[in-house]
């Protein structure tokens, strides 16, 4: 018997073969063990009982006639002349093949090269003989390249309003799988893929970035903006102007609010509507304009009064001859 295989150093193409074999034996006997050996001699070693070969050899025959076996995963080691052997329940009555097969194996040097691997050249590979219907097991080329195409997704995707759960995912293409490292304006905040904020809050507002790094390379994402939406805070009013305000004088009133979206701003007199923008001016004030001023701020996510200030206005006194 003779066989061709490509080598174990090349994609690993081991070949199963199978041979057919019959025997016959003098009428009257009754057999006890049948068996396949490698071996010469008083007790030959019955193959199937050894390591090398005992989970690759299958016995396809049976006790009357048919020897026929199946040995799969053939290498060169396995270059040997084969004896089939069968003893009965007569005593010393043991037949051995004679003078049995031989193996060949014959080494084809044939391999496949990639100049320039790529990533998508990473799969399950498998290898056969022209004219024979034999196919390697397969083996898996595992192709290692730098993090690419890394970019942040935020859920929830729409608007967030502060006090709000945010979940920020970095996915990178690398192999081996990178490591991920999350910044914020440039100012590292936490690792791992998914970079969470609980409650968040208007300072949690910027941008934000992830590097994927592996031994290969390392890649940033995209920045992406958290725009925390919150109600107005921190609304106050200043005076422009002297400290002192007498009549005839112009009197500038500013409210400063911290707000997302901006605030509208309305201005009240102890309780009276009597204006709207950031800046309320007076020209020419007299004593009428005295009294307590509040600014309100609001936005689709509340309002805020801020403290009053009062204006004092002073009466310019004249001289009379």
């Amino acid at each position: 018997m003779s066989i061709r295989i490509a080598p174990p150093l090349l994609l690993i193409f081991l070949l199963m073969i199978h041979s057919d074999c019959t025997y016959t034996y003098p009428t009257g006997y009754q057999i006890m063990k049948v068996f396949w050996t490698n071996g010469w001699g008083v007790k030959p070693p019955d193959l199937s009982k050894d390591p090398e070969y005992s989970q690759r050899l299958q016995y396809l025959g049976d006790e009357q006639q048919n020897c026929t076996i199946r040995l799969s995963h053939v290498t060169q080691k396995d270059e040997h002349m084969y004896y089939f052997r069968f003893t009965t329940y007569t005593p010393d009555n043991k037949w051995l093949g004679h003078p049995g097969v031989t193996l060949t194996v014959t080494v084809y040097d044939s391999s496949t090269r990639y100049n320039s691997v790529r990533r998508e050249d990473a799969g399950r590979y498998s290898c056969a003989l022209h004219e024979h219907t034999y196919i390697s097991p397969a083996v898996h080329l595992n192709v290692m390249y730098p993090p690419k195409e890394s970019f942040v997704a935020v859920n929830p995707s729409g608007e967030i309003v502060e006090g709000d759960s945010v979940t920020l995912s970095c996915s990178s293409d690398s192999n081996p799988p990178a490591e991920i490292s999350w910044f914020k304006r440039g100012k590292f905040v936490g690792s791992g893929r998914i970079y969470s904020i609980s409650k968040i809050s208007s300072d949690h507002s910027g941008e934000y970035k992830c590097k994927s790094i592996n031994k290969r390379g390392e890649k940033y994402s995209d920045a992406v903006t958290l725009n925390v939406m919150y109600h107005p805070k921190s609304v106050s009013v200043f005076i422009n102007g002297s400290p002192e305000i007498v009549e005839g004088d112009s009197v500038t009133l500013i409210c400063s609010s911290d707000s997302n979206p901006p605030a509208e701003i309305s201005w009240f007199k102890e309780g009276t509507f009597v204006g709207s923008g950031r800046i309320y001016s007076i020209s020419n004030i007299s004593s009428d304009y005295s009294g307590e001023y509040k600014c309100k701020s609001r936005n689709k996510h509340g309002e805020k009064d801020s403290d009053a200030v009062t204006l004092n206005v002073m009466c310019e006194l004249m001289m009379v001859q």
